[in-house]
């Protein structure tokens, strides 16, 4: 019997001491814990390499056992337990039970304790203990039981069952409450340096998903991934995910924008690696020779530290690039593309198109790991929210939309000043409660005139945004302080909580501004959906009025791709994270029907993307260029119209709205045209064309003819970037990939790509003596045009881009 005073007669003890010993185990719970597993794991990796053979059956009824503690016995353990799921639907399973195999007898504990913390120690557990010697009879029938059931009535979990357990695992209420006890128990635990053998957990190690995506990182390495992505909502914990990642790396450089996420990357690095050499690359400080640099980007970026007086290119083995969507821009790209480390993990929590920016191809499009806002809460890892729409009648319908946005000075002339909107959102703030509130403003006029108010009516404010300079501001940090210690009750900022700040206790968002980025109000919802002592949920505060793009939020907060896929039902409420609450004012939702009706036709709705980006690009944009900014939502709609696509038909489109040059008017009226056609339409079911394709465009002009050499060259080139050669056959490992020689490469080139392009190219593609495959002779008229060789590569390029953002998304469901 556990869960006295003597902790020396807790299981825990008892089976550890059983495990040193061992030739074998077998292990039978009806779940699993991460917090238990954690405690075992030594003693059963030691148990391994002493070559005893360890099986562990479990249950996956109501989604006790938690995928994080199966992620853990498989990255730790690897393939050498015998890991299954019991798989009888119509039976209950509830046995707990731990049976050691010796030279000459068994023994078996059989009782209450499944692999939990709480149930391994401190908990109110019985649990009997008999042997084989003792009592031959009753330990036959049951290890006998045990056999029939690991045998006949279980499934292995192997990589896809995991991968597909942990996909659809909500965190149950009977979880969070033995969850919950662990939790307590931490709490209550003595400090660690009391016995050196009493295995208690360190505070800094990986849980939940983080151990998911450590393992999924380690599986992309040996697949012969140099670069990735994880994309993981707010909260999850990315730069420790990197910290643990990269601890076996000797140099490491982590890359980001702000100082205080670096700083903050920094003492957790520290935190996981135990280590003091480490320093920082930004305005201030130039180290050079530490093992772990966390460098600025708009320091190191410049064209001035990226050489060898400051690092050689392989100085650093991982490179860590945070916030990763910000990665397009010129000084991330020299980053990225200067240095050379074995590894690149780029984070984001905001994947997808990135309001446009695409980032994939800078990761070799590989993504081996990614949980959402929804996934992340359903898994218990943030808060739940609670979100109130509020009808807003603020007039949005005069103000002046520039690049995508709302003229920042008449949001200002029809905000401040506004004693209706003042009353409206102090009044909601009242009714909801709160003790630490963020509010996100339009302008830093506005943040001061917000904290003005609130403070005027008895709610301590202070307002944060840069240069700040007025009466009622304060600098971030000195907030932040003041927030959490109960001086002020609510911060208004302007863009400095989006990214890199974490306010634990939050209990309050409010959306004072429109919301025009999925990004941002992603991030911006994020900043308050981290857990903290105390809080059940997040109250959000979203005040919207007749703005453009009003009704996106419905979709956000639930599935954000849902836009493309039909109209919104607010009866629905099967897509809602778990314990959370969506509540829209009815005249909203009277509002967001009328916006639906008056929506314009994808037509009128193309164009005026198509005009928006050429303002925001300064010239007619390519396919690529429309392809990254464009709007997702109205990019979704297209694609699946196949009347209405641009992409099918870029130069007819584009001279329908009179924007050729003269040089693409030649193009359009020569064969061309129909050659860019035939690319932009040719089946992409599977990627085989794609690298013929690029063999024949070399650098700014393109080639009438390739030959196998040339087509085994740029085959090859793609098949090695990333994971891409999981595309080149259903069901090849990378070992076998890796054994294919030359000659069957081109065979298979010449027996798929080249022979589809020759019966299927529209008499393009011809049989060339001397070429694997050649071009009909009139395009040569065009092939040296400079014009028609960049339209060849842009489609190319859109090709590929269009095609790992569906495999994506395929890889999603």
């Amino acid at each position: 019997m556990t869960g006295g005073s003597n902790r020396y007669a807790q299981l825990y003890y008892q089976l550890i001491g059983s495990l040193k010993k061992a030739d074998s185990v077998d292990i039978i719970v009806s779940f699993l814990m991460e917090s238990g597993v954690k405690m075992l794991l030594e003693e059963l990796e030691n148990a391994l390499q002493r070559g005893a053979k360890i099986r562990i059956l479990t249950g996956n009824y109501l989604g006790i056992t938690q995928p994080s503690a199966l992620y853990l016995i498989r990255k730790k353990l690897g393939k050498q337990v015998d890991l299954r799921f019991y798989n009888e639907k119509n039976r209950s399973f509830h046995p707990k039970s731990y049976i050691f195999h010796y030279e000459d007898h068994s023994e078996i504990y059989i009782g209450s304790s499944n692999i939990s913390r709480s149930a391994l120690t401190s908990g109110i557990e019985w649990n009997y203990r008999f042997n084989s010697r003792t009592d031959q009879k009753n330990y036959d029938k049951f290890f006998h039981s045990f056999e029939d059931l690991f045998e006949n009535h279980s499934i292995v979990i192997d990589d896809e069952e995991l991968r597909k357990y942990s996909k659809n695992w909500h965190r149950p209420a009977v979880s969070k409450d033995l969850q919950r006890y662990d939790e307590e128990q931490d709490d209550h635990a003595p400090d660690q340096d009391v016995d050196a053998n009493s295995n208690i957990i360190p505070l800094f190690e990986p849980r939940g998903a983080q151990i998911e995506a450590l393992c999924a990182l380690d599986d992309t390495r040996a697949e012969g991934a140099e670069r990735a992505l994880v994309a993981a909502a707010t909260g999850v914990g990315k730069t420790y995910l990197a910290a643990f990642d990269s601890k076996d790396y000797a140099r490491v450089l982590f890359v980001a924008h702000r100082e205080e996420i670096l700083e903050q990357a920094a003492i957790s690095f520290k935190n996981v690696r135990h280590s003091e050499d480490y320093g920082f690359f930004n305005g201030k400080e130039k180290s050079t020779n530490k093992a772990l640099i966390f460098a600025s980007v708009a320091t190191l970026g410049c064209t001035s530290y990226l050489n060898e007086n400051y690092f050689a290119p392989d100085y650093f083995d991982y490179l860590v690039i945070d916030e990763f969507h910000h990665a397009v821009n010129d000084q991330y790209r020299r980053i990225v593309d200067y240095f050379k480390p074995k590894f690149l993990l780029g984070l984001t929590a905001t994947p997808d198109r990135l309001d446009g920016r695409n980032i994939y191809e800078i990761c070799d499009y590989n993504v081996p790991y990614e949980i959402s806002l929804k996934d992340a809460i359903n898994k218990g890892m943030l808060a739940p929210f609670h979100y109130y729409g509020i009808y807003d009648d603020t007039d949005y319908s005069g103000i002046h939309i520039v690049r995508g946005r709302y003229d920042e000075k008449e949001l200002n002339e029809t905000y401040i000043g506004n004693v209706h909107r003042y009353d409206l959102i102090y009044k909601y703030y009242c009714k909801y409660g709160s003790r630490k509130a963020l509010g996100f403003c339009c302008s830093r006029e506005h943040a001061e005139e917000m904290a003005k108010e609130f403070s005027a009516r008895g709610i301590p404010s202070a307002a944060v945004y840069s240069n700040a300079n007025g009466e009622f501001s304060e600098d971030r940090t000195s907030a932040i302080r003041m927030l959490t210690n109960g001086e002020i009750k609510v911060i208004f900022s302007v863009d400095m909580f989006n990214e890199g700040v974490d306010i634990p206790s939050v209990d309050m968002v409010m959306f004072l501004r429109p919301t025009e980025s999925p990004i941002v109000f992603l991030q911006q919802l994020g900043r308050g959906l981290r857990k903290s002592k105390g809080k059940e949920f997040l109250n959000v505060l979203d005040f919207i009025g007749n703005y453009e793009k009003a009704g996106r939020v419905r979709f956000l907060l639930t599935d954000n791709s849902a836009s493309a896929k039909g109209n919104y039902d607010p009866a629905d409420r099967s897509n809602f994270p778990d314990d959370c609450l969506i509540d829209f004012d009815m005249k909203l939702i009277d509002l967001f029907q009328e916006m639906d009706r008056k929506q314009m036709k994808l037509r009128d709705r193309l164009r005026s993307e198509f005009y928006r980006v050429k303002e925001l690009v300064g010239h007619t944009p390519s396919r690529m260029e429309l392809f990254t900014y464009i709007d997702d939502d109205v990019y979704q709609s297209a694609i699946s119209n196949a009347k209405e696509n641009p992409f099918k038909r870029y130069l007819e489109y584009r001279k329908q709205l009179d924007e050729l040059t003269d040089e693409e008017e030649l193009i359009y009226k020569s064969i061309g045209r129909e050659f860019i056609s035939l690319i932009e339409n040719t089946n992409m079911t599977k990627v085989y064309k794609m690298p013929v394709l690029m063999a024949f465009y070399d650098n700014g002009k393109v080639r009438m003819a390739v030959t196998e050499q040339q087509l085994l060259t740029s085959w090859k080139k793609f098949f090695h970037t990333g994971t891409n050669w999981k595309d080149l056959e259903t069901g090849i490992d990378y070992e076998k990939f890796c054994g294919i020689s030359d000659s069957e490469h081109i065979k298979k080139i010449l027996k798929m790509p080249v022979h589809f392009l020759l019966q299927s190219g529209k008499g393009f593609f011809i049989q060339k003596e001397g070429a694997a495959l050649a071009l009909r002779e009139e395009l040569s008229e065009v092939a040296e045009n400079p014009v028609f060789a960049k339209e060849i590569a842009d489609v190319i390029q859109y090709r590929a881009m269009d095609y790992y953002q569906r495999r994506y998304r395929k890889n999603e469901t």
